[in-house]
């Protein structure tokens, strides 16, 4: 918070130029106070929050505090006495907000609010007073110790007190029971989670998503609901000229190779109209287009005059000189200012704006073309010319190829994607249709939001998957609320105004291309390429993650058992101990990489996908799999501690027997991994498991060489034994370890469920 704090205090302009005493000064924007008068011109960030009241038509950047990419256009105000609390987005507004970028135009400001009052200085107070919350792991994980603890201290003061009332000697049974204790307790969880996470990060970032906070690795395969914003997550974030209506036809125009000889004449009049050099999105896709159309541009090197946009004509205007002689002038914008310049009637005028309502319902942007030709340049004012009505061009923002797939993908997961925007509803819900999002309840916009009390709301977000012209603290309220209805929410967001939701969600997701510093501090987790199919395959891996890590947790309970039985039980039975120190720091050589490596490289179960999010109430590591785990590690016990007493009674000498039970424990455990990790289905030499078999063939070496070899087998007190127990303990430590495995793959073969292939 406090580094997002900080990036959020930066985006201000450094100084500010004012009008005091009738003299304009250059300050710290620190200075600026209400009532000040601001002097702002292009690519000048506001200071503050005012309105306009003198000047040209502005236009300006405000996808900070909005995330739409496409600048809006300001107009001065007649008078500041009723400027009430307006919100950004929005056209022909005279509203201007601190850490807003103006693109085009310049004018005079009148200051409203500065610092927290402001709408950013408002959005980084609500994400000071969020808290951070636990993730799901670091719970689960707190209650699994808690659990793990009592266990271990029980079981300390069983022996402890059965050690002590059978032989009288209380020293030695508390000591014993100590050992039982640590022996019990599994060592290698901080291992396996320090290493599942430093290895899931690592993953995650080969697939373009950047860890901030490596315990949400595993919250994102428990996510539920996933609120996207529009532009450059689901869209492209780029304007490409889409459609053309002429005449009362429509076309769309794909890519130029198809424009019909209608289509062609308002597209070379956008393109007279349009600035040579453009920085505009809409003014880039015009010449995108006309360049694929005819390689020669209209018009020789470039206007005689231009006419930029004002507030009494949202149109901008340029002329040309034409090949006959005289001047073309080419007006290119707003449907309304551009029907003025062709002195429509009412009727035509109405006619066309149910044209530009159609036009606006498929989501695009529409502009008005028009055009006159003079025949002596005369210097006209455009207002005293009588345009020809061109036609009308659309804009979209298009959604990326690969996101209707993903969020199909999402659905068969059991995961609801929400699409939260600033733009438009009917925009909206023509975005969300084309990415496959469920439209059947509607759009919610951000003036209905306000009004709804907090039942309300929580109420309407249960069925509502797409929420329009949303205002900053409104995407925290819708947080907020669908954490109450119980959901797992995952955010994405890319402006400062995402950063509270971000903050509040139990994954926040930054874009890494275009977001700001504020959204990424904030964020969880950044994308590094702001694509939307990298989300869900981030979910895909957090699915694994967590079933791995389960299967490494279940396997290290297993292992203690025979560990701590193997330990007590012969000096119980009045037989040679088992296992020494040695012994115990060799098993640890195989345990450590083989719980943390060999778990962590399984390859996702099949139809991980296809199965829905898990609870958020349901448990790391439960008592189904505390209990699978010692039913596992007593299979293991039974059969290492049955061929060391078979090995004793069949007069086998000690060190020998001692050889064989360790051999059977060594290969039992290795097993066991491999049965508790493969995938039924999956073949024994995936090159994803060489990690296994790399160290089940390093343990076998080094058992080996301390059976063999005699110094070392002097100091693990074993001999080597015969052929024929070898074989024995070889086939005994297989079955003991690899019936679970068989049952599992028997299971999968066998018992179909929902039309899918049940694993263990």
């Amino acid at each position: 918070s406090e580094r997002a704090l900080a990036a959020l205090r930066e985006l201000a302009e450094p100084f500010a130029r004012v009008i005091r005493g009738g003299t304009e000064r250059r300050l710290p924007a620190r200075e600026v106070v209400p009532g000040d008068l601001i002097l702002v011109g292009e690519g000048e960030r506001l200071p503050a929050d005012g309105i306009l009241i003198d000047g040209d038509a502005l236009t300006v950047d405000e996808s900070a505090l909005t995330g739409e990419s496409v600048p809006v256009s300001k107009r001065p105000a007649a008078d500041v006495t009723d400027a009430g609390d307006p919100e950004p987005g929005g056209d022909d507004t005279p509203f201007l907000f601190a850490g807003t970028l103006n693109v085009r135009g310049q004018g005079a400001v009148h200051v409203l609010r500065t610092g927290p009052t402001t709408r950013l200085g408002r959005i980084g107070a609500s994400l000071a007073a969020i808290g951070d919350e636990p993730t799901l792991l670091q719970k689960t994980t707190g209650r699994l110790i808690a659990r793990l603890g009592i266990l271990a201290l029980g079981f300390c003061a069983v022996v402890a007190a059965t050690y002590g009332m059978l032989r009288g000697d209380w020293v030695g049974g508390t000591l014993s029971g100590i050992t039982l204790a640590i022996a019990l307790l599994p060592e290698e969880f901080p291992m396996v989670l320090a290493i599942f996470m430093a290895l899931g990060a690592f993953r995650l970032a080969r697939h373009k998503v950047l860890v901030r906070r490596a315990a949400v690795i595993e919250t994102l395969g428990a996510a539920t609901v996933l609120c996207v914003d529009k532009t450059g997550t689901l869209t492209e974030n780029r304007m490409v000229l889409t459609t053309a209506w002429w005449d009362g036809k429509v076309q769309d125009l794909g890519d130029g190779s198809r424009l019909s000889g209608g289509a062609v004449d308002p597209l070379r009049k956008a393109v007279l109209a349009s600035a040579v050099r453009p920085v505009d999105p809409m003014d880039k896709a015009v010449h995108e287009l006309a360049a694929q159309l005819s390689p020669e541009p209209d018009g020789a090197g470039g206007p005689l005059r231009t006419y930029p946009l004002r507030p009494e004509l949202l149109a901008f205007i340029q002329v040309w000189p034409d090949s006959r002689g005289g001047v073309v002038y080419a007006a290119k914008g707003a449907p309304e200012a551009v029907f003025r310049l062709c002195r429509m009637n009412d009727e035509e005028r109405a006619s066309l704006d149910r044209v530009v309502a159609g036009l606006a319902s498929r989501g695009l942007r529409v502009l008005g073309v028009a055009s006159v030709l003079v025949d002596q340049d005369h210097a006209k004012a455009p207002e005293d010319l009588a345009f020809r009505f061109d036609g009308l061009i659309g804009f979209a923002d298009p959604v990326r190829p690969d996101v209707p797939q993903s969020v199909a993908e999402a659905k068969r997961a059991g995961i609801t994607v929400a699409m939260i925007t600033g733009d438009y509803p009917a925009t909206a819900l023509e975005i969300a249709r084309q990415a496959g999002i469920d439209t059947s309840a509607g759009v919610l916009s951000g003036r209905e939001i306000a009004e709804l009390d907090r039942d309300g709301l929580h109420e309407r977000v249960r069925r509502i998957r797409v929420f329009a012209r949303v205002m900053p603290e409104q995407k925290l309220a819708l947080v907020e609320a669908l954490k109450a209805n119980g959901e797992v929410v995952a955010m994405t967001g890319d402006g400062v105004n995402d950063a509270p939701a971000l903050e509040a969600a139990h994954i926040g997701i930054a874009m890494g291309q275009r977001g700001t510093d504020v959204a990424r501090e904030a964020a969880d987790l950044i994308l590094l390429d702001d694509r939307f199919v990298s989300i869900i395959g981030g979910v895909r891996l957090g699915r694994r993650i967590f079933a791995n890590l389960r299967k490494a947790l279940t396997y290290v309970t297993a292992i203690h058992v025979p560990i701590a039985g193997l330990a007590l039980l012969p000096l119980l039975m009045g037989l040679p101990p088992i296992l020494y120190p040695m012994h115990v720091i060799l098993l640890e050589l195989v345990i450590d990489p083989v719980c943390s490596l060999v778990f962590e490289g399984e390859p996702s179960e099949r139809h991980a996908m296809e199965k829905p999010p898990r609870p958020a109430s349901e448990p790391l590591f439960g008592t189904s799999q505390i209990v699978l785990g010692f039913i596992q590690g007593a299979a293991v016990l039974g059969a290492v501690l049955g061929l060391y007493v078979w090995a004793l009674n069949a007069d086998v000498p000690e060190m020998q027997a001692r050889a064989v039970a360790f051999v059977a424990l060594v290969l039992g455990n290795l097993v066991l991994a491999f049965a508790d990790a493969a995938e039924p289905g999956t073949s024994f030499f995936d090159r994803r498991r060489l990690a296994f078999w790399g160290i089940g063939a390093g343990a076998a070496v080094i058992v080996t060489t301390a059976i063999y070899v005699p110094p070392l087998a002097a100091i693990l007190r074993v001999s080597p034994p015969s052929l024929s127990w070898l074989a024995t303990t070889l086939a005994i430590a297989v079955l003991a370890g690899g019936w679970f495995g068989l049952a599992k793959r028997l299971r999968a073969a066998w018992m179909p469920r929902n039309g899918l292939w049940t694993s263990a």
